[in-house]
């Protein structure tokens, strides 16, 4: 990857964004942004929408604690290595981020684990390690997407799929005296039926 080839790709890419400017779009229209620029990068449209799903859920002016930007989530540095000027405009956003993916996915010859990974916690840790960071949100975040890309969705012990919505903190009173404190809803059907 070279830099100067990402920033005249960007600034190519921002007649297109002209054509998109506005303040909002819908959940169809920014696929098909990462539809076109997934095709155009060669990146497999469907692990970039599952990259944004998890880093912004589709909130183009998302910004995180960090400082992660945009859709894609595109930190200062790497909005600048890839030419983004404005990272609140969904199209450069994506453009970028799809451009920072496949440079990634080249760095770590086409490891989709190592690559998000990197997308997460940075590639030079990544590289150093050899391997995913010991780092719990890195490692929570490769597993869902990973997980969601291959098609598996986490189901509970009843058989319905689970969400990331959380359910009110229950007390449950074992017959010990145990005081268990759960979110978990078979939990809590669980210690009922004892």
């Amino acid at each position: 990857f070279q830099a100067e080839d990402g920033i005249r790709d960007a600034q190519e890419s921002r007649g297109l964004g002209d054509v998109y400017k506005r303040q909002s779009y819908t959940r169809e229209e920014l696929e098909k942004i990462v539809d076109e620029k997934s095709a155009q990068y060669g990146v497999d449209a469907k692990l970039i929408k599952e990259v944004i799903k998890e880093e912004s859920n589709w909130n183009i002016n998302a910004v995180s604690p960090k400082g992660a930007m945009g859709i894609m989530q595109l930190m200062p540095s790497t909005a600048l290595l890839m030419g983004v000027t404005n990272p609140f405009d969904p199209v450069a956003n994506i453009d970028g981020g799809i451009r920072y993916m496949k440079y990634l996915l080249e760095r770590f010859n086409g490891n989709i684990t190592l690559a998000l990974a990197s997308y997460n916690a940075g590639p030079n840790l990544v590289e150093s390690l050899g391997r995913v960071p010991n780092i719990s949100e890195t490692q929570n975040y490769v597993k869902r997407i990973t997980l969601r890309y291959s098609g598996i969705t986490p189901v509970n012990t009843e058989g319905s799929v689970t969400s990331r919505k959380s359910s009110p903190i229950k007390a449950i009173i074992l017959s010990d005296g145990t005081v268990l404190y759960t979110n978990r809803v078979d939990m809590y059907i669980w210690s009922t039926k004892q």
